[in-house]
C-alpha cells in the first residue's frame, strides 16, 4: 500500500493526465466539426471559415472559376463581375474587351478606356480635327467656345476676330458682350456712342445698363426729365422706396387721402 505522500502525488498526476486527455479530445473534436475547405479555397486569415482563391468566386459550398475574357484581369473582389478590361481596352460587347481605336492627333485618356484629342484639335465624328484659329485670336481650353477666343480689343464675329471700336468717353471691357465696351461714369450708351447723362435737380447719377442713367432723391418722383416732390396727404408718410407714400396707422388709403375707418 502506498504511503500518504506518495498516494497524494499519484492522485495529482492522474488528475493532470485526465485534464490533458480531455483538452486533446476537445481540439480533435473542434477540428472534426470545422467545415471542410473546398478546392480552390483557403482558410481565412482572421477568424474561422474560408474564402475562394483569386479568379474564383463562392457559389454555395464550392469555388467556381470566374470567366475572364481576353485582355482583362481579375479584380479579386467579392462584388461586381470580378474582372475589368486592361488599359487600352474597353467593354463594347458583353463579357468582352475590345482594343480602343485611337485616331490621329489623339491619346489614351487617364482611365485607359477611351481617348482625347491633343491640344489644337477638337473631336468631331470619332476624329480629331485641327482648330482653325483666326487672326487676332488664340487657342482656348473651353468646351463652350469653338476652341479659340479673341485677343483683348477684339470680338468674335462668325469665324473671325474684329477690332472693337470704342467711342469717345468709353473704355474696353474683358467681356464677350455684343459691344465689348462700356461708357465712362456720367455717360450712357446710345446708338454706338457715349452721351453725357443730364441729371435733373434733386436727382443723382445711377450706373445702369438701362433707364435714363439717373434717379430722383428721396421725397421726389421722376417725370420725363425732372424730379418733382412727392405730394402726400395728411396722416401719410414716405414708403420704403422714398418715391411713394402710405398712410399712418390706423389710417387707410382711399384714393389720394388717408381716412380712419
Amino acid at each position: 500500500m502506498l504511503k500518504t505522500p506518495q498516494r497524494y502525488n499519484y492522485l495529482q498526476l492522474s488528475l493532470f493526465l485526465l485534464m490533458l486527455m480531455t483538452a486533446f479530445s476537445g481540439v480533435a473534436s473542434a477540428k472534426n466539426s470545422s467545415p471542410a475547405i473546398p478546392e480552390n479555397a483557403h482558410a481565412n486569415t482572421y477568424g474561422g471559415g474560408w474564402e475562394c482563391d483569386r479568379k474564383y468566386r463562392k457559389a454555395g459550398n464550392i469555388c467556381a472559376a470566374i470567366k475572364i475574357p481576353a485582355n482583362a484581369y481579375s479584380t479579386n473582389k467579392s462584388y461586381g463581375r470580378g474582372w475589368e478590361c486592361a488599359r487600352g481596352f474597353e467593354e463594347l460587347k458583353e463579357a468582352s474587351c475590345t482594343a480602343v481605336t485611337v485616331p490621329g492627333n489623339a491619346f489614351l485618356n487617364s482611365f485607359g478606356d477611351g481617348w482625347e484629342c491633343e491640344r489644337g484639335y477638337r473631336e468631331d465624328n470619332a476624329s480629331c480635327h485641327s482648330i482653325k484659329v483666326p487672326m487676332n485670336g488664340y487657342l482656348a481650353e473651353s468646351f463652350q467656345s469653338p476652341g479659340w477666343e479673341c485677343n483683348r480689343g477684339y470680338l468674335a464675329v462668325n469665324d473671325s476676330c474684329v477690332i472693337v471700336k470704342v467711342p469717345a468717353n468709353g473704355y474696353l471691357i474683358d467681356s464677350s458682350s455684343r459691344l465689348g465696351w462700356e461708357c465712362n461714369r456720367g455717360f450712357r450708351a446710345d446708338n454706338g456712342a457715349c452721351i453725357a447723362v443730364r441729371i435733373p435737380v434733386n436727382g443723382f447719377f445711377e450706373a445702369s445698363s438701362y433707364g435714363p442713367g439717373w434717379k430722383c432723391g428721396r421725397g421726389y418722383q421722376a417725370t420725363e426729365n425732372e424730379c418733382v416732390p412727392v405730394k402726400m396727404p395728411k396722416n401719410a408718410h414716405l414708403d420704403y422706396s422714398g418715391s411713394e407714400w402710405e398712410c399712418d396707422r390706423p389710417y387707410e388709403k382711399q384714393r389720394d387721402t388717408c381716412v380712419q375707418l
